[in-house]
């Protein structure tokens, strides 16, 4: 593969230029190199190793010039609603108990597209997440406000911190309909991760935390665990992805749901951080923009349904969700 100039990761302070590499094989985890790392919703590895790695600012970048179009919906709300309704049925018929409903928000850049290292450079100034990184590969150029840990590891030692229920900045109170959603998802990677750890290790350390981000408030909890003698990032990847707080219980039958209404997600709802040995930091890749070299942005936005779902109030949720990043990007939501 062709590797030309341009190409850079940047994740909480680490910044990796001089790309060597850029492989689908996961078995090259295990070399010790420093990889980046971009698993998609459906399970598309691409591991990019970087020879040099350094900690630094995000560098400086030309100011991004704000958009102006209206971006399109991949669902209007009419449809959306109907999707979320279909959800509802089929929890009624006891074929799952939560589905993560998604949308895909696109805006056509044009003949001469801006680089998204610009659009990065300005969300770490205006919307500054704990996740938030950056990631140019032949492919994909990806810049993401995460908040949410998909996974960290520092030695055997994991934690995961996903993330279900929201609310607005300024309310303190989340809904039985939350925490019922979030203890769902804390069950399911409670069982993903006790398939790599040490039995008895898997343990529940935080519980409805709550985290206040620009806009939002959002319900977290956490799971730690210490990982079995010899396993491989391979079958760590292979346990837990996609995420569950992005796919939904049980996870099998959400995903056939998704993948029937919704298609190929790609980036957005998958994985993206680092990989250095036996440490890592992986975050969900949710509010995140992307673009893959065809002249469009995207930008997914989603909301976890459940029984107790009021399907408008989920399509403000994705609203909600999106806003204030498209604010910062430009054009009409």
């Amino acid at each position: 593969m062709f590797i030309g100039k341009g190409h850079q990761f940047w994740m909480g302070g680490l910044h990796a230029t001089r790309l060597a590499e850029v492989t689908s094989d996961p078995a090259r985890l295990n070399d010790g190199n420093f990889w980046a790392v971009l698993a998609t919703f459906e399970g598309k590895y691409h591991f990019a190793r970087f020879k040099k790695v350094t900690e630094r600012a995000f560098p400086e970048v030309d100011a991004w010039q704000r958009l102006e179009r209206p971006w399109k919906s991949s669902q209007e709300m009419i449809d959306f609603i109907g999707y979320i309704h279909e959800i509802r049925e089929s929890i009624a018929a006891g074929g799952v108990y939560q589905v993560n409903a998604c949308r895909e928000l696109s805006h056509f850049l044009g003949d001469k597209p801006q680089k998204l290292e610009s659009l990065f450079s300005a969300i770490l100034g205006a919307h500054p997440a704990p996740f938030a990184s950056f990631l140019n590969i032949p492919g994909f150029e990806i810049a993401s406000a995460s908040p949410e840990r998909f996974l960290s590891r520092n030695g055997n030692h994991i934690i995961t911190s996903p993330i279900k229920g929201t609310i607005r900045w300024n309310q303190e109170v989340f809904g039985e309909k939350d925490k019922s959603e979030n203890l769902m998802i804390v069950d399911l990677m409670r069982n993903d991760i006790s398939q790599i750890c040490a039995p008895g290790s898997v343990e529940v350390s935080a519980l409805f935390r709550q985290e206040k981000h620009p806009g939002i408030t959002h319900l977290v909890s956490d799971i730690e665990g210490e990982l079995k003698e010899g396993v491989a990032w391979e079958e760590i990847l292979t346990a837990l992805l996609p995420p569950g707080s992005v796919s939904g219980a049980p996870k099998s039958s959400a995903l056939s749901i998704i993948e029937n209404r919704e298609g190929a997600r790609g980036p957005y709802c998958g994985a993206l951080g680092w990989i250095h040995g036996n440490r890592a930091e992986l975050a969900v890749a949710i509010r995140t923009f992307w673009t893959t070299g065809d002249k469009y942005l995207r930008y997914g936005t989603g909301a976890g349904i459940t029984w107790g779902s009021d399907p408008q109030s989920e399509w403000e949720e994705t609203q909600l969700k999106a806003r204030h990043l498209i604010s910062i990007a430009g054009g009409e939501l």
